[in-house]
């Protein structure tokens, strides 16, 4: 009786597991062997294909959870879908020769990507009848199941999305490194190709002209008269073919003819001598013997420089003594400016100038007054010496400023400025001093050669120290140096609170450069105890000065002090800004660089830029405006405030 019963229950059971799976086989088997239904899909495939551009079909994950019959339409979706891909693939590869759009794609990935997407719409309806939507076999899936199989199907796509960036992204660092890889081919094939010289026929006639005298020099050629002959006579013409010509466009037409000439005859002098190490020993030779040539000219050169510079060029000799003989043709009456009362009067803005050039102090005057706001409240007091002063108030009063002050002064009626007050003036008078700068010698045996310039013997470059004395009645004055140029107004300067401070500077220390160590000799215990060798330098030109400060420190009494210690010259050499920088030694109030830009004089680098916002330019050098040897790009930031059309420039052949 329990058997029968097990075997009842045990067929029931078969029957309740197999009944369904049959069922559920036939139906899937259906409905994938329907013909209309395939159609169908291969049709709305196609269309879709053709409609949209379609991505890279995602790769799918099947998660463990999954049910059997979703394992079973998986395999059987997996086999069909293989045959419509190869299907649509012969379809896609039918059609594209005829269409040109179809050609710019890849109609592989786009039938791999059409089947992805008819196979997620197979899913979606095969779900649906397996729900029941249809109701013809009444199945239903488990809500459980149902459940399981979302969550698969949630972790299938965003695996697949994962997938799809990462594909997209190792495919773009694909892209990346061919790019750069392209360039880098590139860049090395652009580094690997031959480099053109310019002028090369120009350089390689040199050449043979130094291979030529190597030839000459030598004893085995020496010893050919047919071939020196020959040789003289080929360099000859070289030298004639090159003449002045720097580039190939200026050689002659038949330059390459002679370079051919000369390489055939130095190919006789090789043949002659082929002993290699004489020839190596002759070009040392040759170049030891240019290398000192070479320092003898720049030697010369810098001698020659010097020179220019303190020579006054002819028009400029001709300019004061034409200037000097109008002055003494007028009567007293006439000799004599305007506006007296302000020479001693406080308020207005007082200049300071010490120039014996007058066609430089006429520059200063011009371009002060051209950019100040009001020329009324402006006055310039200028000192000369005793040659230039007729000359100098000659000019001013032949070129009246306007509404602005002017006064000219000798330098010779400061009777209280002599050699028994001035240490200075003691020390330009001295034996070692005239010896120094007047008694013959070889250049070369003094390294110091610019400070052998007379002008360290004029008292006109010590008036700088002495400005409490000249202007008595003053408080705050402007130096000003006579190779500068003035590009805007500077009034301002008047209203800065130097802070205690006696002379406002702009300093001009760059790396190791215009240091305290640069001017002054720190091996000496005067110097070295008392300052910073890497002290930031400053500069004079353009210097404001607080009177009132310079009177209560007794700034002149320390200058005096610096000058009898350095009656030997062994604290600095000679000059006004070795001594200014031990005079004003913490004492200076820095100004903003663009007031003062330096180096027009020597440095033809200085920046555009630095100029045009400048206040005040500065030529500082050998190379002043006024000289031929002048940087010439420079020269038309002074020269415009000269008139060239006035009557004395004309007489004295002064042009710009």
């Amino acid at each position: 009786m329990e058997m029968k019963l097990r075997k009842s229950m045990f067929f029931l059971l078969m029957t309740t597991v197999l009944v369904p799976i049959v069922l559920y086989t036939n139906t899937l088997g259906t409905y994938f062997t329907s013909p209309s239904s395939r159609n169908e899909f291969v049709e709305e495939a196609s269309t879709f294909e053709s409609s949209t551009i379609l991505k890279e079909p995602l790769g799918a994950v099947y998660s463990g959870n999954s049910t059997q019959s979703v394992l079973n339409y998986s395999d059987g979706s997996i086999q069909e879908n293989s045959r419509i891909t190869r299907q649509l693939t012969e379809e896609s590869l039918s059609t594209s020769d005829g269409n040109k759009q179809a050609m710019n794609r890849n109609p592989i990935r786009e039938v791999t990507d059409t089947v992805h997407e008819a196979r997620t719409d197979g899913e979606s309806s095969k779900k649906n009848e397996l729900i029941g939507g249809n109701g013809n076999d009444g199945l239903q899936i488990d809500p459980e199941k149902e459940n399981n199989s979302q969550n698969s199907e949630h972790i299938m796509g965003n695996s697949s999305e994962e997938k799809e960036i990462k594909h997209d992204q190792h495919y773009s660092r694909r892209s990346t490194k061919d790019g750069r890889g392209e360039r880098g081919k590139t860049t090395t094939e652009k580094e690997n190709e031959p480099t053109v010289l310019v002028d090369a026929r120009v350089h390689h006639l040199k050449d043979q002209l130094i291979r030529a005298k190597v030839y000459l020099s030598l004893s085995a050629t020496r010893n050919n008269p047919q071939f020196i002959r020959e040789l003289r006579l080929r360099m000859k013409e070289v030298l004639r073919a090159i003449g002045d010509a720097t580039k190939d466009s200026e050689l002659p037409r038949n330059a390459n003819e002679k370079l051919k000439a000369m390489e055939q005859t130095l190919a006789k002098g090789k043949q002659i001598q082929d002993d290699c190490a004489a020839v190596v020993k002759k070009l040392r030779a040759m170049l030891h013997s240019t290398e000192e040539q070479l320092r003898a000219h720049k030697k010369q050169t810098l001698f020659l420089t010097h020179l220019t510079a303190k020579t006054l060029p002819k028009g400029l000799h001709c300019l004061p003594l034409r200037l000097s003989t109008d002055y003494f043709k007028l009567n007293s009456t006439q000799r004599h400016f305007l506006n007296k009362e302000k020479l001693v009067d406080s308020k207005p803005y007082h200049y300071a100038l010490f120039s014996d050039n007058v066609l430089a102090a006429a520059v200063v005057v011009n371009s002060t007054i051209t950019h100040a706001k009001d020329p009324s409240n402006h006055v310039f007091h200028i000192v000369t010496d005793r040659l230039n002063y007729a000359a100098m108030k000659m000019w001013f009063l032949s070129n009246p400023l306007g509404k602005a002050t002017i006064q000219v002064q000798n330098v010779e009626e400061f009777t209280w400025l002599n050699s028994s007050y001035s240490p200075v003036l003691k020390q330009v008078g001295s034996p070692s001093m005239i010896d120094y700068y007047f008694k013959s010698r070889r250049i070369e045996s003094d390294p110091n050669l610019k400070f052998r310039n007379p002008k360290y013997l004029s008292i006109m470059n010590h008036l700088r120290f002495y400005l409490p004395e000249i202007f008595p009645n003053l408080d705050k004055v402007l130096f000003l140096d006579d190779d500068i140029v003035v590009q805007k107004d500077l009034t301002a300067l008047w209203s800065l609170d130097l802070k205690g401070k006696v002379i406002g500077v702009v300093e001009t220390c760059r790396e190791s450069f215009h240091r305290f160590d640069r001017y002054l000799n720190f091996s000496n215990p005067h110097i070295s105890k008392n300052f910073d060798p890497r002290a930031c330098g400053w500069a004079f030109g353009m210097n404001i000065f607080d009177l009132k400060e310079w009177r209560k420190q007794n700034i002149t009494y320390v200058y005096h002090g610096w000058q009898n210690l350095n009656h030997d010259r062994l604290l600095w050499k000679l000059g006004t800004l070795p001594p200014g920088l031990i005079t004003f030694w913490n004492r200076t109030y820095t100004l903003d660089k663009s007031w003062h830009v330096l180096g027009l004089g020597y440095n033809p680098d200085v920046p555009q830029k630095e100029i045009e916002r400048a206040a005040v330019i500065h030529y500082n050098g050998n190379l002043k405006p006024w000289l031929e040897i002048s940087i010439s790009k420079f020269r038309n930031y002074w020269a415009k405030y000269l008139d060239y059309n006035h009557i004395y420039l004309r007489e004295c052949n002064i042009n710009p």
